[in-house]
C-alpha cells in the first residue's frame, strides 16, 4: 500500500514540471457536411481543401476516402458501414491519404484492407504505414526476370514457367480452379524464400475461409498474409483491397526480398469499381464501365517488378486471377488484363468438368518471361512437351471416329494418354522441382510408357519414395543446382526403370489371382 502512494505522491510532484514543459499549440482541423449518402458513397460539402485519396472521417468513426473532387464538393468510398453516415452529420478532413501497415508483423495474420485484424490475434504492430497507392517502379530501376518461381504444378512449371518479378493472368469460366492454382502455387513456397499475399476481392467467406484453412495445413501460415474484403465488406473496402495488398508486398520486395501476391479476383474488382463509378456519376463507357478502368489494373499490376542490385535486388510477382463467361477472352475485362500482363495461365471448363486437373489450355495459354527463368534440367525436357501434347490432342480428336490405326499412330495415342496422366495433379499437392525432372525423363525415355495406364496414377504416387530410397542423391543434386548430369539421370532411369517393371507385372499377378479364385469358386 505504500509503495501505491509514493507512485501518486511522485506523479503529483511531477505536474508541475509537466506543465512548464508543455507547448500549447493551436490545431486547424477542417470540417464539412454529408450532403448525401447511400450505397457505399457518400457527397460531402465544406472541405475546399480536400485532396484526392485524402481520408476523411465521419461522425460514428467510419471512414472514407475522397476520389471524385469539384470546387464545391467531394465524393468518397465509404470504408465501414454506411448505416451509419446520415445527410447533415458532420464530417472531419485529415489531411492524410490512406495507409495501410507493412512489416513482418503481419506474417500469419487476417487483416483487413486497411490493416484491422480479422483473426483472434493480438493487434496488428506495424513497423510502419506506407501509402497505398505507390508510383511503380521506374524501368531504369528494374532489372531482368531470371529466377523461377515454382507453382509446384507440372504443367506451369514444364510449359509455362512464371518468372519471379513477372505478373501472370490466371483466366477462365467459374469453378474450374483458378484460385486452385493460386492457393497451390501459394502452398509451394512453404519451403521457399518468397513471402506471399492473398488478396480476396468480393469472395464468399466460406471460400476464404477455405483458402485459409488449405494454407494453415499444407503450406506456411507463417509466411503468409491475408488481406480480406468479402463479399459482405463495403464496396470501399473490396476495391482498396488489392492496392493494399500490393503495398504490403513491396516492403518485402523493397528490403531485398521476394514476394508473391494472389488477387481472387480482379473481374469482381472491376465489378466494384463500374458500380462506384456510375453511383458517383462519372460517365459510363464500354459495357458500362468508366473509362479509366484500363488504368486502375495497370497502375497496380505495374508494381510487380524484379529490381536491380541498386534497389536491392527484390521482386514481387503477380498472379491476378480473372473470370471469363462462356470461355470468352474477348470480353472488355480479359482484353484488359491479357495486354497489361507477361501472359495467361487459361483454364477450359471442358477439361475441368472430363476430370482433367489443373484443367490448362495448353493452346491458349502462354509465359512470355518465364521461359528464360527455367532450370536447364527442365527446359532440356519440357521444350518438346507442348509440341507433342498438342500433336497428342489433335490426334484423339480423329481417333474418334473410329478410323483403322497401325502400329505408329496406336504408340503415339498410349503416349499422348500417359502424358496427359503425368500432368494431371490432386490439389494441395505440389511437386517439387526433382519428382518433375523425373517424370519429364520418364516420358522422353519411354519409361512410363511401359507402365499400364490404369498404373500411372501409382507411377506419379510411388516416385518420391521410390527416388528417396534408390536416388537419393541424385534428387538432391538436381533440387540444389537445377542441372540433369549424366551420373543424376542414370541414377533416376535406373530406379523408375524397376518402379515401372514392378508395376507392369503387378496387374498380371492380380488378374492370375483373380482367375485362380473364380476356378476356385466355380469347383
Amino acid at each position: 500500500m505504500g509503495t501505491l502512494l509514493d507512485k501518486v505522491d511522485d506523479w503529483l510532484a511531477s505536474v508541475p514540471q509537466r506543465l512548464a514543459e508543455l507547448e500549447p499549440r493551436a490545431v486547424a482541423e477542417s470540417f464539412g457536411s454529408v450532403e448525401d449518402v447511400g450505397d457505399g458513397i457518400a457527397w460531402v460539402s465544406g472541405l475546399a481543401e480536400t485532396r484526392l485519396d485524402e481520408i476523411l472521417i465521419f461522425e460514428g468513426g467510419v471512414r472514407g476516402m475522397a476520389t471524385d473532387l469539384s470546387p464545391d464538393r467531394a465524393g468518397c468510398f465509404l470504408l465501414g458501414d454506411a448505416a451509419q453516415v446520415g445527410a447533415g452529420s458532420r464530417v472531419r478532413g485529415t489531411g492524410a491519404v490512406v495507409r495501410v501497415p507493412v512489416g513482418e508483423g503481419l506474417l500469419g495474420r487476417i487483416i483487413d484492407p486497411l490493416g484491422n485484424a480479422l483473426d483472434e490475434g493480438s493487434p496488428i504492430e506495424p513497423e510502419r504505414m506506407d501509402p497505398v497507392e505507390q508510383a511503380a517502379p521506374a524501368i531504369i530501376d528494374r532489372d531482368l526476370v531470371t529466377q523461377q518461381l515454382y507453382t509446384g504444378l507440372t504443367v506451369i512449371d514444364a510449359m509455362f514457367p512464371i518468372g519471379r518479378g513477372q505478373r501472370e493472368l490466371i483466366i477462365g469460366d467459374r469453378s474450374t480452379g483458378k484460385s486452385a492454382i493460386g492457393i497451390d502455387t501459394i502452398i509451394n513456397q512453404r519451403d521457399s524464400d518468397v513471402v506471399s499475399v492473398y488478396v480476396a476481392i468480393g469472395q464468399r467467406s466460406s471460400s476464404v475461409r477455405q483458402a485459409i484453412e488449405a494454407v494453415r495445413n499444407y503450406g506456411a501460415i507463417r509466411r503468409t498474409i491475408f488481406v480480406v474484403a468479402d463479399a459482405d465488406s463495403p464496396p470501399g473496402l473490396q476495391w482498396l483491397a488489392p492496392y493494399a495488398g500490393m503495398t504490403i508486398a513491396e516492403y518485402f520486395r523493397d528490403r531485398g526480398g521476394h514476394a508473391l501476391v494472389v488477387i481472387d479476383d480482379l473481374t469482381k474488382h472491376a465489378a466494384v469499381h463500374r458500380e462506384l463509378a456510375l453511383l458517383l456519376r462519372r460517365a459510363p463507357g464500354r459495357e458500362a464501365y468508366p473509362g479509366d478502368i484500363f488504368y486502375i489494373h495497370a497502375r497496380l499490376l505495374e508494381r510487380a517488378a524484379k529490381l536491380n542490385e541498386k534497389r536491392g535486388g527484390g521482386s514481387l510477382t503477380a498472379l491476378p486471377i480473372a473470370e471469363t463467361q462462356a470461355g470468352n477472352l474477348s470480353a472488355y475485362i480479359p482484353t484488359n488484363l491479357i495486354s497489361i500482363t507477361d501472359g495467361q495461365i487459361c483454364l477450359d471448363s471442358k477439361l475441368f468438368y472430363a476430370g482433367q486437373h489443373p484443367a490448362v489450355d495448353v493452346g491458349k495459354s502462354v509465359s512470355r518471361v518465364g521461359g528464360k527463368t527455367q532450370a536447364n534440367a527442365v527446359r532440356a525436357l519440357a521444350e518438346p512437351l507442348r509440341l507433342s501434347y498438342a500433336q497428342f490432342l489433335e490426334l484423339e480428336s480423329f481417333a474418334r471416329f473410329g478410323t483403322i490405326m497401325d502400329e505408329r499412330t496406336r504408340r503415339a495415342l498410349e503416349h499422348g494418354r500417359r502424358l496427359r496422366a503425368i500432368l494431371q495433379q490432386a490439389q494441395y499437392a505440389p511437386r517439387p522441382i526433382e519428382i518433375q525432372v523425373a517424370q519429364l525423363l520418364a516420358l522422353q525415355q519411354g519409361i512410363v510408357d511401359r507402365v499400364p495406364l490404369a498404373q500411372v496414377p501409382a507411377f506419379i504416387a510411388r516416385l518420391p519414395d521410390c527416388l528417396t530410397a534408390q536416388a537419393g542423391e541424385a534428387a538432391a543434386r538436381i533440387r540444389q543446382s537445377g542441372e540433369l548430369e549424366e551420373s543424376a539421370q542414370s541414377a533416376l532411369i535406373e530406379a523408375m526403370s524397376a518402379l515401372a517393371a514392378e508395376l507392369a507385372v503387378e496387374p498380371k499377378e492380380k488378374e492370375q489371382t483373380q482367375s485362380e479364385h473364380e476356378k476356385g469358386t466355380a469347383g
